[in-house]
């Protein structure tokens, strides 16, 4: 697409500071976003740093928090394809207090830049979506991913006859999937403490400056909370060769 690429964000925050608790034991001696996907021999943070570097990101930000020296003790050893730098708080700020304390180390703060959480395994052209948020003049822009629901459902008709049992169908509601692009003027809007989504987003849609990308038919997503989902997502992944 031609006329949009000065939009595309060439820097990006990673949130990796959450306790993992529902992922114990994995999480007892490392962050979340340290633990690896069974099979792949990389952590969710190096596929998600893998992958902000293909997309043009050269500058990243990592949020610590839970086991923060472990997950550091990894940046300092690893072969990274773009320059990483690691924020800890040393106060509870909450989600949006939290973007915007990282936000503040970011090299360039008057350019977008886009965000992840640190527990999401995912792929696609982030340049899309910053492409979609620049043409929708957003202040904000977040994913959606419809996930398959964990159970399978039973269809009826208006009579209440069974039709058919389907595995495991996709979701009919868009859920946030956990990846943003962000103006550069978005990092004033965000609260010093407190959660972005329920302070800053529902001002935003009101005043129809937030944008909703839905992920592109096929796109690898799922966020990884607990130990089923590691499993699944090995499975996923070794289906689709990766």
């Amino acid at each position: 697409m031609t006329g949009v690429q000065h939009s595309y964000p060439t820097q990006a925050v990673v949130l990796a500071g959450g306790q993992g608790s529902r992922l114990r034991p994995y999480t007892d001696d490392r962050p979340k976003p340290m633990v690896e996907i069974p099979g792949t021999g990389t952590p969710i943070i190096g596929h998600q740093l893998n992958w902000l570097a293909e997309e043009g990101v050269t500058d990243v930000v990592i949020s610590c928090g839970h086991l923060a020296e472990v997950l550091q003790e990894w940046l300092d050893h690893a072969q990274l394809p773009l320059r990483v730098t690691t924020v800890v708080e040393t106060e509870p700020l909450g989600r949006g207090g939290g973007l915007k304390y990282a936000a503040g180390s970011l090299p360039r703060p008057d350019e977008p830049w886009y965000a992840t959480n640190g527990d999401i395994w995912t792929r696609f052209p982030l340049r899309e979506m910053a492409a979609f948020h620049h043409e929708r003049d957003a202040e904000a822009t977040l994913a959606l991913a419809r996930p398959r629901l964990p159970w399978g459902i039973v269809e009826t008709d208006a009579f209440g006859h069974v039709l058919d049992f389907i595995e495991a169908p996709p979701s009919p509601y868009l859920i946030n999937a956990g990846v943003y692009v962000f103006s550069a003027a978005f990092t004033g809007l965000l609260p010093e403490h407190g959660d972005h989504e329920r302070m800053t987003f529902p001002r935003l849609a009101r005043e129809r400056r937030l944008a909703g990308y839905p992920l592109p038919h096929g796109a690898y997503w799922r966020a990884i909370d607990t130990a089923k989902d590691l499993t699944e997502a090995a499975k996923e992944l070794s289906a689709q060769g990766r």
